[in-house]
């Protein structure tokens, strides 16, 4: 369905606003700038056109069982959708009724919940989803706002950040986004989820990144609390961290494969603002094929990781802290970790710098033995299934990963 505004006249001159909506091709079209609240419904296709963005003021309303299905495109022709600063989501699934986020390619049909021809190999067919907010992040030269990545600059609706710790930009629950990550420029592509300067007003739980192709959810600063998240098949990193964000992600699992980079990539702050993440109750899973690396903490990273669970990795793979600002933060435990389990591959060892691993120019001996800065350790090595950490798995029994047996 598309919608038409026109001015009809009286001859009178005497003129008004109004709209026509139609369908093209069968489906109900979304496309352009919505100024005012859209209200999707279930019982069809939603065709993504091109950038759409959710204006200061408006709400876009997605029901349980919805389904998006977006047309292709690369750089100004990315399809995404993104509720810019002062808009709102409204998106509220259920474990029966997922909200589905798509490709036009996939054959999913009204009324069900997976689409059979597509698989986790099938990345970059559209863009993603943003969310963009009024919560504070540190950015370079210390400005109040900043151009989201994944957007051109050009866009202005493409800005987040403020001063509004409980800023709400809406609701998201049971919601599966899928086959994206459109590159809109060289080494710039899209997130599965991207959350830009999003406020700890706003609900984030119950989301699954399905084969995309740069990072699956990525938190620009900001202050939102995120629980329940499933990253699947990304070919970057699973859960990525910037710009000082300051809120908890917990219960949350990342599936890496052949094409993934890191599950957890945890930036610190890019301006003088300091704050601190939390990471609690998190699985990280490598499949037999992958060469990837449990975490990667950069950039004078901040915060607390606990109660990890990892396995599946090959040997050789690590937890790094990249330069001398992150090994300074461990060593006086601004970053801090405690209670991780890992099945250690054969032939690894948590000790010795093996898989804790810094490469600063002065290691830290505590870090690379898996002790924290007191020298209690912080890691130990559990046999399959023997974990007393991490995700309920239990808890994504809804998800298209769980469908096609993924963990």
């Amino acid at each position: 369905m598309d919608t038409f505004t026109y001015k009809a006249n009286d001859g009178n001159t005497d003129s008004a606003p109004s709209t026509v909506t139609v369908t093209v091709n069968g489906f109900f079209i979304l496309n352009g700038t919505y100024t005012k609240n859209k209200i999707l419904t279930a019982d069809k296709i939603w065709n993504l056109k091109g950038r759409v963005f959710i204006a200061d003021g408006a709400t876009l309303t997605i029901p349980a069982g919805t389904i998006i299905k977006a047309d292709g495109g690369t750089g100004t022709d990315a399809t995404f959708i993104c509720i810019a600063r002062g808009g709102k989501i409204d998106a509220q699934g259920t474990a029966d009724k997922p909200i589905v986020m798509t490709s036009i390619a996939d054959d999913i049909k009204v009324g069900e919940k997976y689409g059979s021809n597509l698989t986790i190999d099938n990345r970059g067919l559209w863009g993603g989803l943003l969310i963009l907010g009024k919560a504070p992040g540190s950015f370079k030269g210390d400005v109040s706002e900043y151009q989201i990545e994944g957007i051109p600059a050009s866009e202005t609706k493409g800005l987040y950040g403020g001063s509004d710790t409980a800023d709400n930009s809406g609701t998201v629950k049971y919601l599966s986004i899928r086959h994206g990550g459109a590159s809109i420029g060289a080494d710039n592509e899209i997130n599965g989820l991207t959350l830009g300067g999003v406020g700890n007003g706003t609900t984030i739980s119950n989301v699954e990144v399905v084969a995309n192709v740069d990072d699956g959810v990525e938190f620009f600063g900001g202050t939102v609390d995120a629980s329940n998240l499933l990253v699947w098949g990304q070919g970057d990193d699973g859960l990525d961290i910037d710009q000082s964000y300051a809120g908890k992600i917990s219960n949350s699992i990342v599936i890496l494969t052949k094409a993934s980079d890191h599950g957890l990539e945890i930036d610190g702050p890019e301006g003088s603002m300091k704050a601190s993440f939390t990471l609690e109750n998190i699985t990280i899973i490598a499949t037999d094929e992958s060469t990837s690396s449990y975490a990667d903490f950069r950039k004078g990273a901040l915060g607390t990781v606990t109660k990890v669970y990892a396995y599946g990795f090959a040997k050789g793979a690590n937890f790094e802290l990249d330069a001398t600002a992150d090994s300074t933060n461990f060593s006086d435990g601004t970053l801090n970790f405690s209670s991780i389990e890992i099945v250690v591959p054969i032939d690894d060892s948590l000790a010795g710098g093996e898989i804790f691993d810094d490469k600063s120019d002065s290691p830290d001996a505590n870090f690379e033995n898996a002790k924290n800065k007191d020298g209690v350790i912080f890691a130990t090595n559990v046999m399959l299934g023997a974990q007393t950490v991490g995700a309920t798995v239990s808890d994504f029994a809804w998800t298209f990963a769980n469908n096609k047996s993924a963990f």
